[in-house]
């Protein structure tokens, strides 16, 4: 076959209905993207300001905030022993729970009539605030007066995989993009040497969800999260293999992205972009992120303070990592910290075990952060969010029935308390309420979407106007739901 058919083949195989379909699926839904950073058939090719002209497309307006670390503990806590004070509880230990907290409801594990469980903590008010922390958290209690407490938020799901996307895509189902890629999507990146969404994990284990919840769904793939680690190489692969200089992987980029452009040129794909830039920051990356990630060089009061020891992998180790990527304009910092399924099933799990390994592991690194931001001038221009995908119930953990051999709780979607500090939101506050048993809210009741629409609203951005076009419509973070939540808002 002549040259000259070879091109004429390759034409019509481009011109077919079966290669449009084909090409659609990420060519259709990156038209949003083309519209928003300009990018016609006569468009000259410049990566650099068309990924950096979006944000300037969906500013809403000032904001208090500038970046968010969100430390989400996977398995959902129990509140009832952390941060919601009931006596009347403690008091009704061991009684039958009353029949409206089942009759008709749905449970993970919970059947029949199961008894009440009393606080497995003790508690005192703290700060000026007098805030309600249990003995588990003797860290975070000092920091009473920076935190602000959601009491009552509410969520649809009771699994933890369903509620995990829920929090942090605000749907149930897996394709919908995270909170740090629809911020990252948003705002951009303020360095230009590191991502804008960095998600760090520890507990030994991935959330239920997956790594779906730091994905990027229908959005560009260059804003999904980017997981580094606290141990070993920061980034998996993000070192040359032996045997290749920098300078031979500078121009082996170079030569790849060559031919990306060539090919952006033919399809003005805006994928193609994507592709384009994360050859360009993984090869920044190289450089910047096993900088950014050695935390060997900080000095001992540090940690000291956060009660890390470099070169493992742990929660402490994440929370002094996170500070060292806000302090280098990191937009988005997501921590993971897993194994707060506390059924009492073993004790592993246990409220009187697990648990309270749980809480020594976390709870000083969490104080040490607060303090550390706070004493570089940084927390109030860094919004931190702490919580789990649901909360727990104050009945005693029951399977067909049968009451546990460790004290445990089934999970709760009704009432769970998250809290907040630093950017935007007022400190030593408290908002909303559950009955005299932590069952339901009664007052200051908030969703899940509440939350993300709040926490969009620190960082200057209206959750209604952040959208993406997609299948037809347009989707956001809150979907079709959500309101700020004006009384916890500095």
């Amino acid at each position: 076959m002549s040259l000259i058919q070879e091109e004429k083949n390759r034409q019509l195989q481009l011109d077919t209905r079966r290669h449009f379909l084909k090409t659609c699926t990420t060519g259709l839904g990156s038209m949003a993207l083309a519209s928003l950073v300009g990018c016609t058939t006569n468009s000259p090719i410049d990566v650099a300001t068309a990924i950096k002209s979006i944000p300037n497309q969906l500013s809403h307006f000032a904001p208090k905030a500038k970046r968010v670390i969100f430390l989400h503990m996977a398995g959902a806590p129990s509140q009832l022993e952390l941060f919601d004070y009931k006596p009347k509880l403690t008091q009704l230990h061991g009684e039958p729970c009353p029949l409206s907290f089942v009759e008709g409801k749905k449970f993970a594990f919970i059947s029949g009539h199961p008894n009440l469980l009393g606080q497995q903590a003790s508690f005192q008010q703290h700060g000026q605030s007098g805030a309600w922390i249990s003995d588990l958290m003797p860290h975070l209690a000092k920091q009473a007066d920076e935190l602000c407490f959601l009491k009552a938020v509410h969520t649809d799901e009771f699994n933890h995989a369903p509620a995990q996307l829920m929090m942090h895509t605000g749907s149930p189902r897996l394709g919908k993009p995270s909170m740090g890629s629809w911020i990252s999507y948003g705002l951009g990146s303020i360095n230009e040497n590191l991502p804008g969404y960095v998600v760090l994990v520890s507990g030994g284990k991935t959330p239920d969800a997956g790594k779906s919840i730091w994905g990027n769904g229908f959005l560009p793939s260059v804003y999904q999260g980017v997981q580094c680690r606290s141990k070993g190489d920061p980034v998996l692969y993000v070192s040359d293999p032996k045997g290749m200089s920098r300078s031979l992987r500078g121009k082996t980029i170079q030569a790849i992205n060559d031919i990306n452009k060539k090919e952006y040129e033919e399809f003005k794909d805006p994928e193609i972009l994507t592709r384009i830039s994360q050859y360009e920051m993984a090869f920044k990356m190289q450089v910047s992120v096993p900088e950014a990630m050695d935390i060997s060089k900080e000095p001992a009061s540090i940690h000291e303070l956060y009660g890390t020891q470099p070169g493992k992998a742990s929660f402490a180790n994440n929370c002094l990592l996170a500070r060292r990527l806000a302090e280098r304009d990191v937009r988005f910092i997501q921590l993971f910290h897993w194994g707060w399924d506390a059924h009492g099933a073993a004790e592993e799990e246990a409220l009187n075990g697990g648990f309270k390994t749980r809480c020594l592991e976390t709870d000083q690194a969490i104080a040490g952060l607060i303090q550390d931001l706070k004493q570089r001038g940084m927390l109030e221009e860094t919004l931190i969010v702490w919580g789990g995908e649901f909360g727990r119930t104050p009945m005693m953990e029951n399977r067909d029935g049968v009451k546990m051999k460790y004290l445990g709780r089934d999970h709760q979607s009704q009432a769970f308390t998250m809290w907040m500090a630093g950017g935007g939101v007022k400190p030593g506050y408290t908002h909303g309420a559950t009955d005299e048993l932590g069952y339901s809210g009664v007052s200051g009741r908030v969703h899940v979407h509440d939350v993300q629409a709040t926490i969009l609203h620190t960082l200057g951005m209206n959750h209604e106007q952040l959208t993406y076009h997609f299948q037809g419509r347009n989707f956001r973070l809150t979907d079709v739901f959500g309101h700020v939540i004006k009384d916890v808002v500095a």
